[in-house]
């Protein structure tokens, strides 16, 4: 007789069988195994290769000074006139200085700069992790054509995992409402397979991170 059984039945009785039989699992301790290898580089060196490798501009200062001095140069270089800086923490350190900015949002369509802080900077995969918990909100990451942020080292966390743990510590049960994470310039390439950066969002993405 001619076996009519379908391909979906055989299937099922093959589940049946390995169900009904009791194997040891070949690999016990699977879940417990690390995702990846160990990391030999120092967190700060692997953060600017991923970072850079997605179109991230990254600048080290050893001090608020350098900080000032490279965000000078490049601002005249770049020409920007309209920066925009909304997180007291971040004012004090540009007031200091007598770094000129916008502390309202006055002429906002006009920016050219939006300044932050972060929460944290993974440096497994070169992203930025932020919140609207601060002043700089929703808005000023996203407007601006150039998003700069200031980081310091004692934010720097291997996976995001760890990021999340910093924010776990930080704000307990109250997690801010919009928690994202920035991995390099805004980018799309919907059309026609073509990269194009600053699609929703800046087009460039810098981190000035400090020591400390």
């Amino acid at each position: 007789m001619k076996d009519i059984t379908t391909s979906k039945e055989k299937l099922l009785k093959k589940i049946r069988k390995a169900l009904l039989e009791k194997r040891e699992n070949p690999y016990p301790n699977f879940e417990d195994q690390p995702l990846y290898p160990p990391a030999d580089d120092m967190l700060e060196v692997m953060f600017a290769e991923q970072f850079t490798a997605i179109a991230g501009q990254f600048v080290f200062c050893e001090d608020e000074v350098q900080f000032i001095e490279n965000l000078l140069n490049l601002a005249e270089e770049r020409k920007w006139h309209k920066i925009y800086c909304w997180e007291p923490a971040l004012q004090q350190v540009l007031q200091q200085y007598e770094y000129p900015y916008f502390e309202t949002d006055k002429d906002f369509d006009q920016a050219q700069v939006g300044f932050t802080l972060c929460e944290a900077l993974i440096a497994r995969n070169g992203s930025i992790l932020l919140t609207n918990e601060g002043m700089a909100g929703r808005r000023l990451s996203i407007y601006p054509p150039v998003h700069i942020v200031l980081a310091y080292t004692s934010q720097m966390v291997l996976d995001l995992k760890d990021g999340f743990k910093l924010l776990k510590h930080k704000y307990g049960n109250n997690l801010p409402s919009m928690i994202t994470n920035v991995t390099g310039p805004s980018r799309t390439a919907d059309i026609e397979k073509t990269l194009v950066l600053g699609a929703h969002g800046p087009k460039e993405l810098f981190v000035f991170l400090l020591d400390g």
